[in-house]
């Protein structure tokens, strides 16, 4: 999986909307923010701020975890595209499926896909042969979210119960952020076992 930030906005587009909304100036817009924002839950202040991230590597399973975080937008890299790419392609299948780890379950994605393979090369149609995709088939992504709805993500994604794609993501997501962000979502931020964040 890679992470890249593509483009965000600058804090200073939310000290705008807080100062319309509290008519205060500061000299230190940073403390403000964080108090307004996460401090007295005045949130809506945050949502001007936004992200695009390119994500690829990841799996259909990861997707449609993602797609349940509404207030965001993703524009994916076409199937038909990418079942083209599979039914040319000379080596293994799995350079096409992310790895659980799990022998039993990556095996039988590998023999998934290469049945899949042979179905295209029988020219089943794609938008048929998108039925057998097991859900480690890689994707990709641009993903566009705001600052608000990326707190909750980064709380519920970075738990222990959160699927372990995701919370890889989630974890990739803030290490990307500009650094003089990551004050707004360090309260969010489960700390990892093996590692510090």
């Amino acid at each position: 999986m890679t992470v890249t930030l593509l483009h965000h906005t600058p804090l200073e587009i939310a000290d705008k909307a807080i100062s319309k909304c509290w008519a205060k100036e500061t000299c230190k817009p940073k403390e403000r923010m964080y108090r307004v924002a996460n401090k007295y839950k005045h949130s809506s202040t945050i949502e001007h701020i936004n992200y695009s991230f390119d994500i690829d590597g990841v799996s259909r399973a990861l997707l449609q975890e993602l797609s349940r975080h509404r207030m965001a937008s993703l524009s994916v890299k076409s199937t038909r595209y990418t079942l083209k790419e599979l039914k040319t392609y000379d080596s293994d299948v799995e350079d096409f499926l992310v790895p659980t780890g799990n022998s039993y379950i990556d095996s039988a994605n590998r023999l998934q896909l290469a049945t899949l393979k042979w179905a295209l090369k029988d020219d089943v149609s794609n938008d048929l042969v998108k039925y057998m995709l097991p859900e480690a088939y890689k994707t990709s992504l641009v993903w566009t979210i705001n600052m608000r709805s990326l707190q909750n993500f980064i709380k519920l994604r970075t738990n222990k119960s959160a699927l372990w794609e995701i919370r890889e993501l989630a974890y990739a997501v803030y290490a990307e952020l500009p650094k003089e962000h990551q004050f707004m979502l360090i309260d969010y931020v489960e700390e990892r076992e093996d590692e510090q964040v």
